[in-house]
């Protein structure tokens, strides 16, 4: 009996574990943030797709160039276009889930950060908006435009603006903590590592600051302005300038440890994929760029155009945009293209200088044509554009002169 009566216990103590774990294991999982421009420190531009996410193509139009690299949230997409409207579509389809109008273009890339969406806009503002239904929560007035996209770490969002100024704003409220300022316009986008906030300038320097009071760590000068965003990883700072030099810098001390000259300037940001020691990064010499982050020594290197954009990773992939007007996604141990896709069909390509990012096997790009593109990296395809129908009209013209002109040659004949 006393044995019975002790297999009871456990038996009821199973079941009032199982029912106390079942709110637990019904909880949502809290959304990955999207803290910094291109998601991390290491600029991958990518997210692991939710288990019950179906990748489908699609396009969007928006009112405006798209400049603005997107974020992901709960599977929705933000950004921002030159017609001043930050937009954010459901994932699954492209479909509008909301948008919210601003007083001057968006350049800026927006972060994605708890219950929020922050980004600046060439209003001269610095926008939290809900990232649920778009509504007002605050905006802070800088002394220019906005075109660097804002970092945030421990509550503190880091942004530059065009009256050459690094500002730090309480996320919370939209308070000023400090304001440090440059010798010209701040583009670059900051990147916070350990104590410190890390950004470039126009006037051809990079700093350090002392994230907590906006002190002055150190500074390099570089000779030519700095508007590609600092990469970051094992103590070292990677970034590229308008002289076409990039570096890779101690951030302790912002010494030198190796620099590479691509004779054009360099805007696009660097992608650091560390499991292989490989840095990608493109320049205005028409290429995009493999080089090892150990010591800066070539790997390779693949035509694709200008290339002022990000890559992104995708697994034993990158996928790269250039000014071309081309999608391009790349074996990135050997740079061989695997497949591209270009919406306007070369005939009428408008050029990406958003940068791509990747969720699972679904691939974003923002052109300059406004619409926002959504491919399938699986099926290899993205969405039917518009301009085919420009091509097919084209194509119509063509063979009809072609007609009328052999039925003139005929009655010429005759």
């Amino acid at each position: 009996m006393i044995k019975l009566f002790e297999k009871k216990n456990l038996f009821i103590g199973f079941i009032i574990m199982c029912l106390l774990a079942g709110p637990v294991s019904l909880a949502p999982v809290s959304a990955q943030d999207w803290n910094m421009f291109h998601a991390n420190l290491n600029h991958t531009g990518y997210l692991d797709e939710a288990s019950d996410f179906t990748p489908e193509t699609w396009l969007f139009k928006a009112q405006g160039a798209i400049k603005s690299t997107p974020a992901i949230s709960d599977k929705t997409l933000y950004f921002g276009s030159t017609n001043g409207t930050l937009y954010a579509l459901n994932l699954d389809d492209g479909t509008r889930v909301w948008d919210y109008l601003t007083g001057g273009s968006i350049l800026s890339s927006p972060i994605a950060n708890g219950d929020n969406i922050y980004f600046g806009s060439m209003d001269g503002y610095l926008y939290a908006l809900n990232k649920k239904n778009g509504d007002f929560i605050w905006k802070y007035k800088t002394g220019n435009s906005i075109e660097s996209s804002p970092a945030i770490a421990n509550g503190t969002i880091y942004i530059g603006a065009n009256d050459n100024r690094l500002y730090a704003i309480t996320a919370d409220n939209g308070t000023m903590k400090w304001e440090f300022e440059s010798k010209n316009a701040i583009k670059s986008s900051p990147a916070v590592y350990n104590e410190s906030v890390y950004f470039g300038s126009d006037d051809g320097k990079i700093y350090s600051l002392n994230k907590e009071d906006g002190s002055k760590i150190w500074e390099y000068d570089t000779g030519g302005a700095v508007r590609s965003s600092p990469a970051i990883t094992n103590d070292t700072l990677y970034q590229g300038t308008d002289n076409g030099v990039f570096y890779a810098l101690y951030t302790t001390n912002g010494t030198s440890k190796w620099s590479y000259d691509f004779g054009d300037p360099v805007r696009s940001s660097a992608l650091l994929d560390s499991d292989d020691n490989s840095l990608f990064i493109g320049a205005d010499n028409g290429n995009i760029t493999c080089l090892d982050m150990r010591d800066g020594k070539l790997k390779w290197s693949a035509e694709v155009g200008n290339v002022k954009s990000t890559p992104a990773l995708m697994g034993d992939y990158i996928v790269v945009t250039s000014e071309s007007g081309t999608v391009h996604i790349l074996n990135k141990f050997t740079g061989k293209e695997e497949w591209s896709y270009s919406p306007g069909y070369y005939l009428f390509n408008s050029a990406f200088s958003s940068s791509p990012i990747v969720y699972g096997d679904e691939i974003y790009a923002g052109g300059e044509d406004g619409y926002m593109y959504a491919l399938n990296n699986v099926k290899k395809t993205g969405p039917t554009s518009i301009y085919i129908y420009y091509v097919a009209g084209i194509a119509v013209v063509i063979v009809a002169a072609f007609i009328a002109f052999r039925v003139i040659r005929g009655r010429m004949k005759k």
